[in-house]
């Protein structure tokens, strides 16, 4: 696995108790209002991708693809995660920045 900034930013968030993982978890965040951003697994199903889209163009949550379902979840420690909420301000903006830096083009 390559270890990257945004995977340990992740973790960081993870052992901070700042993030939901899971379709349900970070679907439930979204709704509440408690996720300032959302990781869509690239490898993701095509609905799960619409359905985050959707859901976070409507809260006004920002969302982004990255990385592997497998290496979401070996950021967080977890099994396989399609999708993460990241629940804290300040990490969320630490990780749109390292995104961003990260895009394509």
């Amino acid at each position: 696995m390559k270890q990257n900034k945004i995977y340990s930013l992740l973790g960081l968030a993870m052992r901070g108790r700042n993030l939901v993982s899971g379709e349900f978890q970070t679907e439930d965040a979204v709704k509440k209002g408690s996720a300032m951003l959302v990781i869509v697994a690239e490898d993701a199903s095509a609905n799960t991708k619409k359905l985050f889209h959707d859901k976070c163009s409507y809260y006004e949550v920002p969302v982004y693809e990255y990385g592997t379902k497998e290496e979401l979840g070996w950021a967080i420690g977890r099994d396989l995660r399609s999708s993460v909420g990241v629940c804290d301000a300040g990490l969320a903006d630490a990780l749109i920045k390292q995104l961003e830096a990260n895009l394509p083009g």
